[in-house]
């Protein structure tokens, strides 16, 4: 599904595995990244995806990953190894893969089991900017769902693109979700002023008013 023409959702429950969180494609002048790979549950598709935006997977430079949950990025192993591309996360969740903590990341609820996956680039602060074909993207730090948990800034086509996952939450104390973490980190990211925001749950929102309604709708 494209976004920009740039920018594409290539995963999630429509697109690739009923089970799987939202993943998206960055390709800024054939140097491409992805944001997350899904449960790996629904990896042919995925892959058929890249494709089809006229991407060979082998030329995905980062997989980035916006938190350790299974959803998101059980199928991370599989695709470095058909994809041999440098993982980007924040340090806790590289932590939780690391350990292969399936409460953590739970894995459990999908009736799955991590083996342990080792992080390239660790994010270890707020913000952190990552070079991709000249341009930038900027990890942001918004925990609340996860105490890991990261959005992806850029711009494409002179729109402020934020790729954000599980803006809504839910938030359960299980996988270390906190509260107030969540209520900074989405007024952060109503700071951002956003043109498009990506959710992998809930869909793309285009339009800074109805990116703040959508936002704002999270905290009640």
């Amino acid at each position: 599904m494209k976004i920009t023409n740039e920018i594409f959702q290539i995963g999630g429950k429509d697109l690739s595995f009923h089970q799987d969180g939202g993943s998206f494609l960055i390709n800024f002048g054939g140097h491409a990244a992805i944001v997350d790979v899904g449960t790996g549950r629904g990896m042919d598709k995925l892959v058929n995806n890249i494709n089809e935006c006229g991407v060979d997977p082998k030329q995905i430079e980062y997989l980035l990953m916006s938190h350790s949950h299974f959803d998101h990025v059980g199928g991370a192993k599989d695709f470095k190894t058909m994809a041999p591309c440098l993982t980007v996360a924040h340090e806790l969740t590289a932590q939780y893969l690391e350990q292969a903590d399936d409460v953590v990341t739970a894995a459990y609820a999908y009736k799955a089991s991590l083996q342990p996956f080792f992080v390239d680039r660790k994010i270890t602060g707020n913000r952190e900017k990552i070079e991709l074909g000249g341009r930038i993207i900027t990890a942001i730090h918004a925990p609340g769902h996860s105490p890991d948990s990261m959005a992806f800034f850029t711009e494409s086509e002179g729109l402020k693109v934020l790729l954000a996952q599980d803006v809504f939450g839910p938030l359960d104390p299980i996988i270390l979700s906190n509260r107030e973490d969540y209520l900074k980190s989405r007024h952060q990211m109503q700071l951002l002023e956003a043109d498009i925001l990506c959710d992998g749950h809930c869909g793309i929102f285009k339009g800074k008013a109805v990116i703040k309604n959508y936002i704002e709708s999270c905290l009640r």
